[in-house]
């Protein structure tokens, strides 16, 4: 069983788009999906520098746009038994199981960023990543600091999110065995600020109608599989102020004794959390178009 999984906000670099642009066809199809999406992907991937990227607004389809661009550039999906997204990511991996076309998914994606920045501006807040420790511990710190456990990564990892003074106070006197690092994002995402952002995508899902998965899809809400595109599609939005269970999703390849998984772009972030989760499982990350070949050959071999 090979996965394919769609990275999540973060992931991003300036200029990681420019190899795509060799392609044939991808600038037209980035222009598409810029249009779809209301943000200018050609430029922000190949010319705009690491804060204008990391804007949520601009970051959020951007990676949406590239994981489809990856996605659509291997010349058989076929040997692919199931899709997951990190955060983000989940709405590249809806386009992939058929439950959203890439229309959709980009015009959803970038009411999500726009709703999600304002939600951001409103307060100061932030997300930190906790490494290492015991995750108790960690995850009752955090309750004493009212900070919210936003990201449950596995592999060890943890990112807490609220108020910047609590992420301060959280670096300041962190849990035994654990290392703070402050993340590069603009709000407490998957939290409870994220209320209005959560308004306004529930009322911009509730114009489509999505389609059952063709395929195996995993969610964010708990790890679990799921075979109703509309209930796949609540969830997505749902989990804009839900904690993402990535670990969840992790245990679930684990019980399905995944054989492989395929990272796309821009890739890298998940294949390193497998690493350490999903200890002998074979992984490719495609981070340029170099990396497909070394995909194609994973899903060969699986079928093989």
């Amino acid at each position: 069983m090979i996965i394919a999984v769609f990275p999540g906000q973060g992931s991003q670099t300036p200029g990681f788009l420019e190899p795509w642009l060799r392609l044939d066809g991808t600038r037209e199809r980035l222009g598409e999906y810029s249009e779809w999406a209301g943000v200018d992907l050609i430029a922000a991937g190949t010319a705009w520098d690491a804060d204008r990227i990391r804007d949520t607004q601009v970051a959020q389809p951007l990676i949406v746009a590239a994981s489809l661009l990856s996605w659509g550039a291997l010349t058989d999906r076929s040997g692919f038994a199931g899709v997951a997204g990190h955060s983000v990511g989940e709405f590249a991996a809806a386009a992939a199981a058929g439950i959203l076309s890439e229309e959709q998914a980009l015009r959803l994606v970038g009411i999500r960023g726009r709703a999600m920045a304002e939600a951001a501006a409103a307060e100061q807040t932030g997300m930190s990543a906790i490494i290492g420790g015991d995750e108790a511990v960690n995850v009752a710190r955090l309750a004493e600091l009212d900070l919210t456990p936003a990201n449950y990564n596995g592999g060890g990892q943890l990112v807490a999110a609220g108020a910047l003074d609590a992420l301060q106070a959280l670096a300041a006197h962190p849990p035994a065995g654990t290392r703070v690092i402050p993340l590069q994002v603009a709000g407490a995402f998957h939290t409870r600020f994220m209320g209005p952002a959560l308004d306004a995508l529930r009322r911009a899902a509730a114009t489509i109608a999505p389609s059952d998965p063709a395929i195996t899809v995993w969610s964010n809400r708990d790890g679990a599989s799921v075979a109703s595109g509309s209930e796949f599609l609540d969830s997505l939005v749902d989990q804009v102020a839900s904690p993402v269970r990535w670990d969840l999703c992790m245990a679930s390849f684990a019980a399905e004794n995944v054989g492989g998984i395929v990272e796309l772009s821009p890739a890298g972030t998940l294949t390193g959390l497998a690493k350490r989760a999903l200890r002998g499982v074979p992984s490719v990350a495609v981070k340029t178009p170099d990396d497909l070949s070394a995909a194609q050959a994973l899903l060969s071999g699986a079928e093989a």
